[in-house]
């Protein structure tokens, strides 16, 4: 039980964490968009889209197993 708990709250933690990293990040990117023609604003959403879908594998996939695995190390 304390495997899955961990696991919970490291979901918590990584969908918080998600969601600040995302709004700093996508928010500076966004504001320092250089690109003149349609062509190069699509490339750019593309690329900020790429790093949105790393940025919720790294957080919101990573640290539920990481919760569980502390939370079946350490009480369980």
């Amino acid at each position: 039980m304390a495997g899955w708990l961990g696991a919970s709250i490291g979901f918590a933690l990584g969908l918080l964490e998600y969601r600040l990293i995302a709004a700093v990040v996508i928010g500076a990117l966004r504001r320092t968009d250089r690109s003149t023609t349609e062509a190069e604003k699509n490339d750019y959403e593309r690329r900020i889209r790429i790093l949105r879908a790393a940025l919720i594998v790294m957080t919101i996939g990573f640290m539920p197993i990481l919760g569980f695995v502390i939370g079946r190390t350490l009480f369980g």
